[in-house]
């Protein structure tokens, strides 16, 4: 179960990133970054950084705590940047939020050799299986933290939910931009690691972690008669494309070699 907290005050902008994310205090008295609902690409942004993030968190890959914020657009009253409060304001109501890291570095890819080649190819068929575009030399969205990688940014995973289609018609591609990734110079074991990642996320899990995203958030989208529907067809799709996995990892593999 995801945490739901309260956003008590905003602290400051991340203006490395186009949607505008920002550090804010929640009524834990802890800090978290904020990924807000009235934002560029909408609630599916927030629907893809919640079901690939907690998708990483079932692999036991180091991604960062994830949970929902209500935010009050009260707290936009101070801030001196228009554009800041006219996103606080239309992102009234339940956003999401990750864990912030204080003193985190950006992921050197030059380092990328001295990772465990394990967690290199399963950081790839992750990245693959979700279909996450941000995870390049130029854009790695991996942080350094206490000298653990940490995975940020899933929000432009699942990317097929910003298409006109039904989701099945993609839950079987390949992913061929796995070939740009960072660490697929160094993901030895990609077939022994599919074997291990399919047997991590029952269909009980992915069922979870589906139904964790708000009702709010699948509202408006005429495909669907309902938020269960929805639900269903997200849940479809990510059964789906595990049970062809061997699609995507055969893709990474055959990206791999044109590597060497």
């Amino acid at each position: 179960m995801l945490r739901t907290l309260t956003a008590t005050r905003y602290v400051t902008p991340l203006r490395e990133g186009g949607s505008l994310p920002a550090i804010v205090e929640a009524d834990d008295d802890g800090l978290y970054v904020l990924k807000f609902r009235g934002a560029g690409q909408g609630p599916k942004a927030l629907i893809a950084e919640l079901v690939a993030g907690e998708i990483g968190r079932a692999l036991d890959l180091p991604v960062p705590e994830i949970v929902f914020v209500e935010l009050d657009p009260v707290l936009g009253r101070s801030e001196p940047d228009f554009e800041i409060q006219a996103l606080i304001k239309q992102s009234a109501g339940l956003n999401l939020a990750l864990d912030y890291l204080p003193g985190s570095l950006a992921f050197d890819p030059r380092d990328a050799r001295e990772l465990d080649p394990f967690l290199a190819a399963s950081i790839v068929w992750f990245d693959a299986y979700v279909s996450n575009v941000d995870r390049t030399p130029r854009n790695t969205n991996m942080l350094l933290w206490h000298r653990r990688l940490i995975l940020i940014d899933h929000g432009s995973s699942l990317y097929f939910h910003h298409m006109p289609i039904d989701y099945m018609e993609r839950s079987r591609t390949p992913f061929v931009a796995i070939k740009d990734h960072v660490l697929l110079p160094f993901a030895n074991g990609l077939q022994e690691v599919d074997a291990r990642m399919k047997s991590l996320l029952p269909v009980t899990r992915l069922a979870d972690i589906v139904a964790a995203i708000p009702t709010s958030w699948l509202e408006n989208d005429a495909r669907y008669t309902d938020p269960d529907a929805h639900r269903a067809a997200y849940l479809a799709y990510l059964q789906d494309r595990l049970s062809a996995s061997h699609v995507f990892v055969e893709e990474a593999l055959h990206a791999r070699e044109q590597l060497v």
